[in-house]
C-alpha cells in the first residue's frame, strides 16, 4: 500500500508493479465494497500484463481501510453518498499524478468506480482512455461528448441497469464503444465472486487490454472483431449481429 494526498486528505492505495520497465499505468477504481481482494487481484493482473497498477481507497475520506463483505452493499451505498463525487475525483487526479512517470495512464472502474471513470474521463487530466464495467449512473452524463476514448462493458442480466438503458445510452453516445454480455450479471469479471462468468470475463478483459494497449502503449490500430468501430465500416453488415455487440445507434 502507498499513501497519497488529495485536498489535504491522506488516503491509501494498493499498488502493483510489473517486472521490468512498465508499458504505462492503470488506475483501478473500486466498487461499492472498497478495495477488496477482487480489486487487488485485478490490479495484480494489470501488473502481470506489464503496467503499473494502482487502486485508490476512495472511502478513506469518510472511513479508512473500508473493505466490506459481499452482503454489505447498503453500507457501501451509504459511504458513497457520504463521500460524494468531488473528493473522489480529486483523489483520482492525485493517483494519476503518482503514476504518470510510468507512461500514459488508463482508468478502469467497476460499478461505482465505472461511473467515476466515466466522469473522470472528462474531468481528470493526464488520462489516455477510460473503461467502465457495469457503470452505474452513466445515463446522467450521456449527452456530454467524450474527451478521451471510452469503453463500457454491460452485463445483460444486471439487475440495476436495464437493457433499455443500455440501448438508450448507446444511441445517445455513439462515440463510446459499449458491449453487452449475454448471460452475465453484475460482478461477472470478479474471479472470486459467485457471479463470475468466465466467457464474459475473458472477452471483456481481451477488449480492455486491447483498448489499453492501443491508447496507452500506442501500438498501431488493429481492428478487433466487434470492437465497435462502425464508422470505419465500408460495407453493409449482413446477417444477425453478434449478441454481445450492442451495435451502432439506430437512425
Amino acid at each position: 500500500m502507498i499513501e497519497v494526498t488529495a485536498s489535504d486528505v491522506k488516503f491509501s492505495a494498493y499498488r502493483a508493479d510489473p517486472e521490468g520497465a512498465p508499458k504505462g499505468a492503470v488506475v483501478v477504481l473500486q466498487d461499492v465494497f472498497g478495495v477488496t481482494a477482487d480489486i487487488r487481484k485485478i490490479a495484480d493482473d494489470f501488473a502481470a500484463a506489464g503496467y503499473v497498477a494502482v487502486a485508490p481507497a476512495l472511502f478513506d475520506k469518510v472511513k479508512a481501510n473500508a473493505e466490506l463483505a459481499s452482503d454489505a452493499a447498503e453500507e457501501g451505498r451509504s459511504l458513497i453518498a457520504e463521500v460524494g463525487t468531488e473528493w473522489p475525483l480529486a483523489a483520482i487526479q492525485a493517483t494519476v499524478d503518482t503514476v504518470k512517470d510510468a507512461g500514459k495512464v488508463a482508468l478502469v472502474g467497476y460499478a461505482w468506480g465505472g461511473y467515476l471513470a466515466y466522469l473522470a474521463a472528462n474531468q481528470v487530466s493526464g488520462l489516455a482512455c477510460a473503461i467502465g464495467y457495469h457503470a452505474d449512473g452513466v445515463m446522467e452524463g450521456a449527452r456530454e461528448k467524450r474527451r478521451i476514448p471510452t469503453l463500457l462493458h454491460f452485463a445483460e442480466e444486471d439487475p440495476q441497469i436495464s437493457e433499455a438503458d443500455m440501448i438508450q445510452f448507446r444511441a445517445s453516445r455513439p462515440d463510446v464503444s459499449a458491449f453487452s454480455y449475454p448471460g452475465a450479471t453484475r460482478g461477472f469479471g470478479y474471479a472470486q465472486a459467485p457471479a463470475y462468468n468466465v466467457e464474459a470475463a475473458e472477452k471483456a478483459q481481451e477488449r480492455t487490454l486491447f483498448w489499453i494497449s492501443q491508447y496507452v502503449v500506442g501500438q498501431g490500430p488493429v481492428q478487433l472483431k466487434n470492437a465497435g468501430a462502425y464508422a470505419q465500416a465500408k460495407v453493409e453488415r449482413k446477417g444477425k449481429k453478434k449478441a454481445d455487440d450492442m451495435g451502432p445507434p439506430m437512425d
